[in-house]
């Protein structure tokens, strides 16, 4: 008489080999999170570049060209040839300046305690003017 096992077949040899299936979604999830990560990191403003002579000391490096001097104060006040000025005085006398035969070079001098946004505001100021030597000054014992 056959045995038990020998009449039924055994489960393992049943078993038809399944195929392993690869799920993508983790892929997916992966790339998603990359493509965020990689959108907020990224800058998408448009940066343009200031053209300027280098930092000299102070009286140092001039060309015998005419120059004007505009300090910039702490607290937001500017200094034009050593006189207070607002901003509307300032553009206005920098217009007027742009239209002489031989425009002057502009010296701008930041002082202690001035934010670089405000040195680049006037730097703007003063390209808007017509005015295109520029030329930035380090402050009296400035590093």
């Amino acid at each position: 008489m056959p045995s038990p096992s020998q009449h039924r077949p055994s489960r393992l040899r049943n078993r038809r080999r399944r195929r392993a299936s690869v799920s993508l979604t983790p892929l997916i999830d992966v790339v998603f999170i990359l493509l965020v990560f990689f959108m907020l990191a990224s800058s998408f403003q448009s940066w343009r570049s200031i053209a300027m002579e280098p930092p000299v000391e102070r009286g140092g490096g001039g060309d015998g060209s005419p120059a004007v001097l505009v300090r910039l104060l702490p607290g937001g006040g500017l200094d034009l040839n050593g006189r207070r000025v607002d901003e509307a005085t300032l553009r206005q006398r920098l217009t007027g300046y742009a239209e002489r035969p031989e425009p002057p070079r502009v010296l701008i001098e930041p002082r202690p305690g001035v934010s670089l946004q405000r040195a680049v505001g006037v730097i703007d100021l003063v390209e808007a003017a017509g005015l295109k030597r520029t030329r930035l000054l380090r402050a009296e014992g400035g590093s």
